[in-house]
């Protein structure tokens, strides 16, 4: 699902950046063919290294111990891996919120591409935000659940389909924007509920810390 989820709102600009935009659908094949069969080999090899140990998330049993030979090296190995992979996955995200943002803004602007002061604003905008957000959330563990329930959903779902409701160009036809209400509603949803699962967490372990101090 995070592989579809990421694929998903990028597919427009990359379609636009193609000489040929028929080659789009094996592009996409091939993306997903891909991603499924990291996740699925992260899945089955975390299992068989940590049995009824394994996590939820499976990057947190590397925090600690591993018990095997070379256990601290392997660990280090997919710290720097999990680093790269966010410095690389930064861009491609980032890109789609500020021109789904922008769009919602200034609906009747140049494209930002060709407006560099509005260019900059924006992009310095969200990123004193995330920079912030970076420096006052204690675990970034909670930042991804927080960002995943609110940011994500919103540059892949709420974003996009508030654009097609918009229609500022009337291209859009009646099941185009009943399709964008039911993306905006089941987004607001899932949102609320992973929010208030996400508080709840929060809360709980700040209980338990008390508890044992």
């Amino acid at each position: 699902m995070t592989a579809i989820h990421r694929a998903h709102k990028c597919f427009h600009p990359i379609e636009n950046e193609l000489k040929d935009p028929s080659q789009m659908k094996a592009i996409v094949r091939t993306s997903l063919i891909l991603c499924s069969s990291v996740y699925v080999a992260t899945s089955l090899f975390g299992f068989f290294l940590f049995g009824d140990k394994t996590l939820d998330d499976v990057l947190a049993n590397f925090d600690g111990d591993l018990g095997v030979p070379y256990g601290s090296f392997l660990t280090d190995i997919v710290r720097v891996s999990y680093g790269i992979h966010l410095i690389l996955v930064f861009p491609i995200v980032f890109y789609s919120l500020r021109l789904n943002l922008d769009v919602l803004l200034f609906p009747h602007a140049i494209p930002l591409a060709f407006d560099t002061r509005r260019f900059y604003l924006v992009t310095t905008l969200l990123m004193a935000f995330i920079f912030v957000g970076a420096i006052f959330v204690p675990s970034i563990w909670d930042a991804f659940q927080f960002i995943g329930a609110t940011a994500a959903v919103s540059a892949g779902y709420i974003f996009p389909a508030a654009i097609a409701l918009r229609d500022t160009r009337g291209v859009a036809t009646k099941k185009d924007k009943l399709l964008s209400w039911f993306m905006i509603f089941l987004a607001v949803s899932c949102s609320t509920v992973a929010i208030f699962s996400d508080l709840y967490t929060v809360y709980s372990n700040e209980q338990v810390d008390e508890k044992l101090i």
